[in-house]
């Protein structure tokens, strides 16, 4: 992620103005989530205590200091979640009127689905958890049909067929990543909700969640990252007037 971000900064002064705010939040949305993992790691490492005899097996128990695994969506979510959909918007070039209204829409969407994910997060009772976890899909599911359906045009009207190809990829890199996040967390709240959860279990689950943290991050800004590149080489040549 750290390595991500530094990659999208320097790649700042190849890219036609018109793109650079996409590719500088690009940047934060990694550099967020890399000083929130420091704070996931140290707060595991407070939360566990691994021995082992001789180089033998080892034993993990709990030092009683909790693991603060649930500030992942308000600390990390809140904010990136947004500004992902938003750099997508920006890279895209729409009209002005257009952007406005959708970096809005989909940014409240992305919001208000992290702030009803959090009351699913902390839910014990499995019929009170489905119930948060209905209410939260209502706005992903607004944004996945946007981002599905809604977008189509505009990535149409794009410049190249390069481009549209990669604008395209990038809708359903975000798609695909947003898909995975609430299972992740549904099956940790179900695992939890019958008894199963356990060290081992939490850790599966930070796994699960660090990798699609590396999908839909930096891979997804990798892409911001080629649609700017490409779209600033064709307004460069001449053969695309910038708006």
């Amino acid at each position: 992620m750290g390595s991500a971000t530094i990659f999208f900064w320097l790649q700042l002064a190849n890219v036609s103005k018109s793109y650079r705010t996409a590719l500088i939040i690009a940047g934060i949305v990694t550099c967020i989530t890399t000083y929130r993992n420091f704070g996931y790691y140290n707060s595991w490492v407070e939360a566990f205590k691994v021995v082992t005899n001789d180089g033998g097996d080892y034993t993990v128990t709990l030092t009683g200091t909790p693991f603060l695994y649930e500030y992942r969506d308000r600390g990390d979510w809140m904010l990136t979640l947004p500004l992902l959909l938003i750099e997508l918007i920006l890279v895209m070039k729409l009209p002005h009127e257009e952007t406005v209204s959708l970096c809005w829409k989909l940014g409240m969407a992305s919001v208000l689905m992290v702030a009803l994910g959090h009351f699913l997060e902390i839910q014990d009772d499995l019929p009170v958890l489905w119930i948060w976890w209905f209410l939260a899909m209502i706005p992903f599911c607004y944004v996945v049909r946007t981002l599905v359906v809604g977008l189509n045009e505009a990535t149409s009207k794009q410049p190249t067929p390069a481009a549209a190809s990669l604008v395209s990829a990038a809708r359903y890199v975000t798609v695909v990543s947003w898909l995975a996040y609430p299972f992740v967390g549904l099956a940790w709240q179900a695992m939890g909700s019958v008894g199963l959860a356990s060290p081992t279990a939490l850790m599966y689950e930070q796994i699960g969640y660090s990798l699609v943290d590396v999908w839909a991050k930096a891979f997804f800004g990798v892409l911001i990252w080629a649609i700017a590149s490409e779209k600033s080489a064709v307004e460069e040549s001449g053969r695309l007037l910038p708006h």
